[in-house]
């Protein structure tokens, strides 16, 4: 299989997971919270690199003492999850600069961390989007009901004797899986387009939750392909033409909602 080749089977593959485990950032309102572990795996990235380490390793112990650190600030009285993740953002991102301009000779190029590069990622980086799609899967496919009533009901789910602990651990595991699969393809900034953007397209157009987690991997592997068709016929960087693929896929879906409801108001 040529590096072309790979590259497009990388695309569908982180994204139909970016889309289905976006469905799950959309409906449980995470998006600030990946948006802030897509930037502060940064920094384990980077030491990672510095030590000659597995960069997806790196950035994957990164998250988990980002994970315990945000839980942390968000107990804290009169704060939230919100200014959590604020926190973390910014200063995950600064320490990773900062580690970045302490180590200037590193064997390899930090900006690729930052946009990702599709064109050059290794069958270990497809097998393990892979491995980490059918694990999603397979969480949607048994224990759905359960995530969609503890997102829509919680007192309602507490009240019928289950622990909500369980089900929001899960769930940020599979963001925190998918930041990290996601990132030598698109990059820590730019994997936050393709994990929201073709979810909360559908969730613009679709009438049920299972239309949602059915439509948004689909978008988002249409959106990863398109991407980096695009990057190869226009000459341009992979990763932002797959974020920007993405965010035209939401732009449309709001125009095609906007004119159906103009289209309402103007029935007799």
């Amino acid at each position: 299989m040529g590096y072309f080749e790979k590259a497009l089977l990388a695309a569908a593959v982180i994204g139909a997971l970016c889309g289905l485990v976006g469905a799950l950032v959309i409906l449980r309102r995470r998006t600030f919270f990946a948006q802030a572990l897509t930037h502060a795996t940064f920094p384990g990235a980077v030491a990672a690199a510095v030590l000659g380490q597995s960069i997806p390793l790196g950035a994957f112990l990164a998250s988990i003492a980002i994970v315990g650190v945000m839980t942390l600030i968000g107990r804290v009285r009169r704060q939230g999850s919100q200014v959590a993740s604020g926190i973390v953002l910014t200063a995950g991102f600064a320490f990773g600069v900062l580690l970045q301009s302490l180590n200037p000779a590193l064997p390899v190029h930090v900006d690729s961390f930052l946009v990702g590069s599709i064109l050059t990622v290794a069958t270990a980086d497809v097998a393990l989007a892979g491995g980490v799609l059918v694990v999603a899967v397979l969480v949607v496919v048994f224990l759905g009901k359960e995530i969609l009533f503890s997102t829509f009901d919680r007192t309602g789910y507490r009240a019928a004797g289950y622990r909500e602990w369980p089900i929001e651990l899960l769930s940020l595991a599979l963001i925190t899986a998918t930041v990290v699969t996601a990132m030598p393809a698109v990059g820590a900034i730019l994997a936050i387009a393709l994990i929201a953007a073709p979810a909360a397209a559908t969730r613009l157009l679709a009438r049920t939750t299972t239309q949602i987690f059915l439509a948004a991997p689909v978008l988002g592997a249409v959106a990863g392909i398109s991407g980096v068709l695009l990057s190869r016929g226009l000459d341009i960087a992979a990763g932002p033409a797959i974020a920007l693929t993405a965010a035209a896929f939401f732009l449309a879906a709001l125009g095609v909602r906007s004119l159906g409801r103009a289209r309402l108001r103007l029935r007799p």
